[in-house]
């Protein structure tokens, strides 16, 4: 619902979150579960994003099981993907795979893609602006 209203805020919707909430949830109690047939693929061209997120893995490291963090990065139009194991999610490890992962695709994109990354920000207000 938080991009829904940053999309609405960004053509010109001068409203409340919580008006556009109350109407989501009443559409969908309205229309209840009901889905539609289609497939939009998505496309990207060469240089133009790239995706970044966190997951949680279970490894054997000398003997001991441990969780660890994994950051992945991947190219959004080939696919081509870099994964690192760190011990946290901190914005010093968030650098060091996105520095790590540059490197290794000998460049970076011109957008990168990311969902709800507390670690790479400082502060998130309201709307898109984010510290």
């Amino acid at each position: 619902m938080i991009r829904i209203f940053e999309e609405l805020r960004g053509r010109g919707y001068d409203g409340g979150y919580d008006a556009v909430r109350r109407y989501a949830r009443r559409w969908s109690k309205e229309r209840g579960q009901s889905t539609a047939a289609a497939y939009l693929p998505l496309s990207f061209a060469p240089g133009e994003a790239y995706q970044f997120d966190w997951s949680h893995e279970v490894v054997l490291l000398s003997g001991t099981t441990v969780m660890v963090k994994a950051a992945h990065v991947r190219l959004c139009h080939s696919r081509m993907l870099f994964v690192r194991a760190y011990p946290r999610e901190t914005q010093e490890m968030v650098f060091d795979a996105h520095d790590r992962a540059f490197a290794l695709f000998k460049g970076t994109c011109t957008r990168g893609i990311y969902d709800n990354m507390k670690t790479a920000v400082e502060t998130i207000f309201v709307g898109k602006g984010r510290l």
